[in-house]
């Protein structure tokens, strides 16, 4: 097979994105994180458990976004932790964040495609969750190839229309709000904290994580931004700021307003909240489970211009097959990782034996698996941002980290109690994550030559 057949102008990106839509990006690649996923916590932790569980990671993603930025307006590429990673540490860095951002943005959409089922599966209960999620992926990844501009609009429509729908439901449901509601048995099930609840508080980050999940995925639509050394500051900062108060919001209301187990463990707790305070019938819930659809629609749509882009970087300079790296000659996206992301996730919707552990549903496994690839990559690149500022002190940098080194050292020793605890909870999870980044090791090892061949071209292209 000729893996070097795309000629250097067929595999370029055009900068067509400002400052609102990359804000769009940025919320919407991580809203759906309020509409589900983050309620398996309080199986684990209680509310009040949780709250503590959350707030800890909150902290480390608004460190780790004030310090991401400074990678990614210092080298604003597609690739974005995989580039910051190879400047700093070589091919092999390079390779570690590539493979552990992929399994973050590949696993990611159907755990978000599985909940966009279970929504719909509310109003008509006859359809096939799986089904559904199928048919998310042809749509989406259809609307993804035909432009990124019409797309990223999209994203921005669906993402403020996410965030109102947000609002509302803590609207309808306020007057219910008690918080003897919320604190009813939040200690892991108890009514005041012991010993016994510290297990449950380590072994909800993953859900927690959920909450703020691939707000780091702007960094992959740098190169198509028109001012990324403005823009992405802006987009990074404003983006962090929303979710957290979204998250904080949607989970003290949700729990507060009625009998909090019963959310615990499902892919729709916002529609089940809204139940209990309206009923079935209410029109408020019905709005609630359609416009609902558009926060989790945000963050897969989004998503998917993520995974696409980490693809595109890593075939483009041979640590994937080069012919993934084709860019479409009509609409100027990169249509080919586009549908092989897609592919994967697919396989993984139906990979119930595979990633089933623990007597977990599969959608909480499959959020495992992606927040797996999410902290081996804040890690990665926190060690990177440390490594550039003593190798490369003259590197132009648009964005400074704020109380350097402070924000990027607690972010790196957070990803790293977080990386710890959920290998001790979710070890069958973290050795399949390990056997997926061993393949693609042997893959790199394998085809140094074509890196090599692809870094030639390049030289010869810039000369």
């Amino acid at each position: 097979m000729n893996h070097a057949t795309s000629s250097p102008s067929d595999n370029k990106l055009k900068p067509v994105l400002g400052t609102l839509q990359l804000w769009g990006i940025a919320v919407g690649l991580v809203i759906s994180g309020e509409y589900f996923g983050w309620s398996y916590g309080w199986a684990s932790a209680g509310t009040l458990g949780f709250t503590i569980t959350a707030l800890f990671v909150a902290l480390m993603y608004t460190t780790f976004i004030f310090s991401f930025t400074e990678l990614t307006t210092s080298t604003p590429q597609a690739g974005g932790p995989f580039a910051y990673s190879k400047r700093a540490f070589g091919p092999l860095g390079g390779y570690l964040a590539g493979a552990a951002t992929l399994v973050e943005f590949v696993f990611a959409p159907p755990a978000i495609a599985l909940a966009i089922g279970a929504y719909l599966k509310v109003q008509f209960p006859a359809l096939d969750e799986k089904m559904v999620a199928v048919a998310a992926y042809v749509v989406f990844m259809g609307l993804n190839i035909v432009g990124v501009r019409i797309a990223a609009t999209f994203e921005l429509l669906v993402t403020i229309l996410a965030i109102v729908e947000l609002l509302v439901f803590m609207g309808v449901v306020s007057p219910a709000f008690s918080l003897e509601h919320f604190v009813a048995g939040g200690w892991s099930g108890e009514d005041s904290f012991s010993l016994g609840s510290i297990p449950g508080i380590f072994a909800a980050i993953p859900f927690a994580i959920w909450f703020f999940l691939a707000i780091e995925g702007v960094a992959m639509a740098a190169e198509e931004a028109k001012d990324p050394k403005r823009s992405i500051p802006i987009a990074y900062i404003a983006g962090i700021l929303t979710l957290v108060a979204l998250a904080i919001g949607v989970m003290v209301f949700a729990g507060g307003s009625g009998d909090w187990t019963r959310l615990s463990n499902i892919n729709d707790p916002l529609p089940k909240a809204m139940v209990e305070v309206v009923g079935e019938n209410s029109g408020w819930m019905h709005m609630l489970v359609w416009l609902g659809l558009f926060g989790l629609v945000a963050s897969f749509h989004g998503i998917i211009i993520g995974y696409s882009r980490q693809i595109y970087a890593l075939s483009r300079e041979a640590y994937l097959p080069t012919w993934l790296a084709k860019v479409h000659p009509k609409f100027g996206t990169p249509y080919r990782a586009i549908l092989a992301g897609g592919a994967v996730g697919i396989l993984a919707i139906f990979s119930d034996e595979v990633i089933s552990f623990g007597g977990l549903p599969l959608t909480a496994n499959i959020v495992t698996m992606a927040v797996f690839g999410a902290i081996a990559m804040y890690m990665l690149s926190m060690l990177s941002l440390f490594k550039l500022r003593a190798s490369e002190p003259k590197m132009a940098r648009p964005f400074k980290a704020p109380f350097y080194p402070y924000f990027p050292a607690f972010a790196l020793i957070a990803a790293t109690i977080c990386m710890l605890t959920m290998i001790y909870y979710n070890f069958m999870i973290f050795v399949l994550f390990v056997a997926f980044m061993l393949a693609g090791y042997i893959y790199f090892r394998l085809t140094g030559h074509r890196r090599d061949a692809a870094l030639l071209v390049a030289t010869a292209t810039a000369g």
